[in-house]
Protein backbone atom coordinates (compact mmCIF):
# COMPACT_ATOMS: atom_id res chain seq x y z
CA UNK A 1 0.00 0.00 0.00
CA UNK A 2 3.01 2.08 1.07
CA UNK A 3 6.63 1.98 0.08
CA UNK A 4 9.71 4.04 1.19
CA UNK A 5 12.55 4.63 -0.94
CA UNK A 6 15.24 5.41 0.43
CA UNK A 7 18.76 7.07 -1.43
CA UNK A 8 21.99 8.82 -0.83
CA UNK A 9 23.77 6.76 1.47
CA UNK A 10 27.61 5.33 0.36
CA UNK A 11 31.28 5.52 0.96
CA UNK A 12 32.79 9.03 2.80
CA UNK A 13 35.79 10.20 4.26
CA UNK A 14 35.60 11.38 8.15
CA UNK A 15 34.39 15.20 8.07
CA UNK A 16 32.46 14.46 4.57
CA UNK A 17 28.87 15.20 4.34
CA UNK A 18 26.13 12.69 2.65
CA UNK A 19 22.58 14.23 1.80
CA UNK A 20 19.76 11.34 2.69
CA UNK A 21 16.04 11.03 0.87
CA UNK A 22 13.38 9.30 1.34
CA UNK A 23 10.48 9.29 -0.70
CA UNK A 24 6.88 7.73 0.13
CA UNK A 25 4.97 6.67 -2.06
CA UNK A 26 1.02 4.72 -2.74
CA UNK A 27 -2.24 4.93 -1.19
CA UNK A 28 -1.27 8.26 1.09
CA UNK A 29 -4.05 10.94 2.46
CA UNK A 30 -0.95 12.20 4.45
CA UNK A 31 2.11 11.72 6.80
CA UNK A 32 2.19 12.10 10.26
CA UNK A 33 5.88 11.99 11.00
CA UNK A 34 9.08 11.22 9.55
CA UNK A 35 12.27 10.06 10.79
CA UNK A 36 15.15 8.64 10.53
CA UNK A 37 16.97 5.71 12.43
CA UNK A 38 20.21 3.82 12.22
CA UNK A 39 21.65 0.38 13.31
CA UNK A 40 25.20 -0.40 13.31
CA UNK A 41 27.07 -3.92 13.06
CA UNK A 42 26.58 -5.77 16.59
CA UNK A 43 23.91 -3.00 17.54
CA UNK A 44 20.40 -2.78 17.86
CA UNK A 45 18.35 0.49 15.65
CA UNK A 46 18.25 3.45 17.05
CA UNK A 47 16.46 6.74 16.45
CA UNK A 48 18.69 9.49 14.68
CA UNK A 49 15.83 11.92 14.03
CA UNK A 50 12.10 13.21 13.33
CA UNK A 51 10.23 15.71 11.87
CA UNK A 52 6.69 15.59 12.89
CA UNK A 53 4.02 17.13 10.23
CA UNK A 54 3.75 20.19 11.63
CA UNK A 55 6.19 21.25 14.69
CA UNK A 56 9.37 20.48 16.17
CA UNK A 57 12.29 18.25 15.10
CA UNK A 58 14.03 15.90 17.45
CA UNK A 59 17.46 14.74 17.07
CA UNK A 60 19.73 12.29 19.13
CA UNK A 61 22.42 13.75 21.50
CA UNK A 62 24.88 12.23 18.98
CA UNK A 63 23.93 13.95 15.97
CA UNK A 64 22.46 17.10 16.86
CA UNK A 65 24.19 19.70 15.84
CA UNK A 66 25.63 18.08 12.87
CA UNK A 67 22.32 16.62 11.32
CA UNK A 68 19.59 18.35 10.12
CA UNK A 69 16.24 16.58 9.18
CA UNK A 70 13.81 17.99 7.05
CA UNK A 71 10.54 17.06 4.50
CA UNK A 72 9.11 17.97 1.81
CA UNK A 73 5.01 17.39 2.63
CA UNK A 74 4.70 18.30 -1.67
CA UNK A 75 6.25 15.67 -2.20
CA UNK A 76 5.93 13.31 0.91
CA UNK A 77 9.63 12.97 1.16
CA UNK A 78 11.87 13.45 4.23
CA UNK A 79 15.60 14.44 3.76
CA UNK A 80 18.59 14.08 6.44
CA UNK A 81 21.58 16.22 5.87
CA UNK A 82 24.27 14.88 7.76
CA UNK A 83 27.71 17.10 7.83
CA UNK A 84 30.47 16.67 10.14
CA UNK A 85 30.72 12.35 9.76
CA UNK A 86 32.15 10.04 12.18
CA UNK A 87 33.29 6.44 12.14
CA UNK A 88 30.63 6.25 14.43
CA UNK A 89 28.07 7.26 11.97
CA UNK A 90 28.63 4.03 10.01
CA UNK A 91 25.42 2.23 9.84
CA UNK A 92 22.28 1.35 7.94
CA UNK A 93 19.96 4.10 7.72
CA UNK A 94 16.46 3.05 7.97
CA UNK A 95 13.43 6.00 6.93
CA UNK A 96 10.41 5.56 8.83
CA UNK A 97 6.74 7.18 8.13
CA UNK A 98 3.48 7.04 10.34
CA UNK A 99 1.02 7.74 7.24
CA UNK A 100 -2.82 8.11 6.97
CA UNK A 101 -4.43 6.05 4.39
CA UNK A 102 -6.95 6.76 2.22
CA UNK A 103 -8.95 4.33 3.41
CA UNK A 104 -8.53 6.06 6.91
CA UNK A 105 -6.39 3.34 8.65
CA UNK A 106 -2.67 4.49 9.86
CA UNK A 107 0.14 2.53 9.25
CA UNK A 108 4.18 2.46 10.19
CA UNK A 109 6.35 2.00 7.16
CA UNK A 110 9.86 1.67 7.16
CA UNK A 111 12.24 1.95 4.14
CA UNK A 112 14.32 -1.22 3.11
CA UNK A 113 17.74 0.43 4.00
CA UNK A 114 20.21 2.49 2.54
CA UNK A 115 24.21 2.08 4.05
CA UNK A 116 25.99 4.63 4.84
CA UNK A 117 30.33 3.85 5.44
CA UNK A 118 32.60 6.83 6.73
CA UNK A 119 36.07 5.69 6.48
CA UNK A 120 38.89 7.02 8.78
Amino acid sequence: QVQLVESGGGLVQTGGSLLLSCAASGSIFSINAMGWYRQAPGKERELVATVPSGGRTNYAGSVKGRFTISRDNAKNTAYLQMNSLKPEDTAVYYCNAMVVLTSGRYLTVWGQGTLVTVSS
